[in-house]
């Protein structure tokens, strides 16, 4: 295996590389840039984020789960590139200081460049785009103060890297990376005991935790049409290879509820790796991706080799961590229908419950999509994640309330249909009898959200 990039400005090529070693592991060891810290190993901490950029823009990825062929025709930065080359420092750098936003300094690099690239990037939402840092000395007010106060500083012309020349990466034996998806149809169905890497957000826990040695291995960043948006007049398709904050991006429009879930999956470094593709792939009854899209009506678009087929995405998920989907068959693309009448208001809402409010696995995930006309229900889908061993709609509540006033009365006779539809474990996460207990809760905010009462805890004071 051969890849080339930049790092921080200079190129570089790496050949003979396993093509499971993490960027943090090779910046640390192998090119003594020890300022990108290894905390977690996991993606949680932040303490080793970089900055990558190509042509779509930079963006902030966590080195401990980024793999060195993920890297390809980019441009990569670790907090040694974000000073000038003369050392000058950056405005944040700089406002860092001056604010006192270090404390033990363990944490710092990783703010220092999560903050470069928003501020690159012209963002001002702090709280966001740091919540996949985390500070253990509890030094967020200055920190944010710091990110504040360089908010109107010109951005230094050192951060912006010149594009790279379009160089063909060289695999080996255990590592493919497809330019495209017929690309990738062919070889996967040549060797369907490949793992398919997209975001490595899950793949990269297997090496840093597991240790284990996954091969063959394909890379699937470099396939430009499995990450393509398309909005219809009549669907929305998104491509498997689509990261989650362009996933969330794209929905806010039409979905606002969903596209601020998406604000609260994982961090800003996990969204900005991870593909809506592999959120559904992987099968986990704990993502946040499938009840939402279940509850909006969403078919999956599967492709092996030359043939392709379509199934509605709850059909997918068979068991705990398995899905209906052959030997050399892989997901291409989700596409969920438009609404019909785009004048009238979305019922989409989604609902994350959690321990903590942002970077946080949930306990629970409900959605839920309730058509009402002239006050009777006439139609309701609604899913839920960490209720059972895959993404399931509640179906006995859905036919509880088909065909019923939309009233209080109408929710509470449902809700205990929850037990029917639904076994939920207990686990380090939560109880069995809190899980379904917050779900019943969850359709009552449903109905109050809809009749414009205030639901959210960003806005309900005490």
């Amino acid at each position: 295996m051969e890849i080339a990039f930049l790092l921080n400005g200079t190129p570089v090529r790496v050949a003979g590389e396993p093509p499971t070693r993490t960027l943090l592991d090779w910046l640390r060891e192998d090119r003594g840039l020890t300022g990108t810290k290894e905390g977690c190993n996991e993606g949680d901490c932040g303490a080793c984020t970089v900055m990558v950029a190509d042509e779509d823009g930079a963006c902030a990825l966590n080195a401990c789960i980024l793999f060195l062929p993920q890297l390809h025709g980019k441009a990569v930065r670790t907090v040694e590139g974000i000073a000038g080359p003369a050392g000058e420092p950056h405005p944040v750098q700089t406002a860092m200081v001056e604010k006192h936003g270090s404390q033990c300094g363990f944490c710092t690099p990783g703010f220092v460049v999560s903050m470069a690239v928003a501020h690159l990037n012209g963002r001002r939402d702090h709280d966001t785009v740091l919540a996949g840092n985390l500070c253990r000395c509890t030094g967020y007010a200055p920190i944010v103060r710091a990110a504040e106060a360089a908010e109107s500083a010109p951005v230094p012309g050192w951060m912006h890297d010149p594009a790279q020349d379009a160089v063909q990466p060289v695999g080996g034996d255990d590592v493919f990376m497809p330019r495209s998806s017929d690309a990738l149809a062919t070889w996967y169905l040549e060797h369907p005991e490949a793992v398919l890497i997209a975001g490595a957000t899950d793949v990269g826990l297997w090496v840093t935790k597991d240790l284990r040695d996954p091969a063959p291995v394909a890379f699937l960043a470099g396939i430009a049409d499995m990450k393509r948006i398309e909005i219809g007049e009549e669907e929305i398709r998104i491509g498997a290879g689509v990261t989650l904050s362009a996933f969330g991006t794209a929905m806010a429009p039409f979905h606002p509820s969903l596209g601020e879930m998406i604000r609260r999956f994982a961090s800003t470094q996990i969204r900005n790796a991870g593909t809506i593709g592999g959120n559904i792939a992987n099968g986990s009854p704990i993502g946040d991706g499938p009840p939402a899209l279940i509850a909006l009506g969403a078919t999956l678009h599967l492709r092996r080799g030359e043939e392709r087929r379509t199934l509605p995405l709850e059909a997918f998920f068979l068991d705990y961590r398995k899905q209906d989907r052959r030997p050399g068959e892989f997901v291409e693309a989700v596409s969920i229908p438009r609404q019909p009448d785009p004048r009238q208001p979305d019922r989409l809402r989604c609902y994350k419950l959690s321990k903590r409010f942002d970077q946080d696995i949930s306990a629970v995930c409900g959605c839920f999509n309730v058509a009402v006309e002239h006050g009777t229900v006439t139609a309701a889908r609604i899913a839920f994640g960490g209720m059972a061993g895959i993404p399931k709609r509640a179906s006995g509540v859905e036919r509880l309330l088909i065909g019923q006033p939309w009233t209080e009365a109408t929710i509470a006779r449902a809700i205990p249909a929850l037990t029917e539809d639904f076994t939920p474990l207990t686990d380090m996460r939560a109880s069995a009898a809190y899980r379904l207990e917050t779900a019943g809760n969850m359709l009552t905010r449903y109905f109050h959200d809809l009749a414009g009462r205030p639901v959210n805890i960003l806005e309900v004071q005490p």
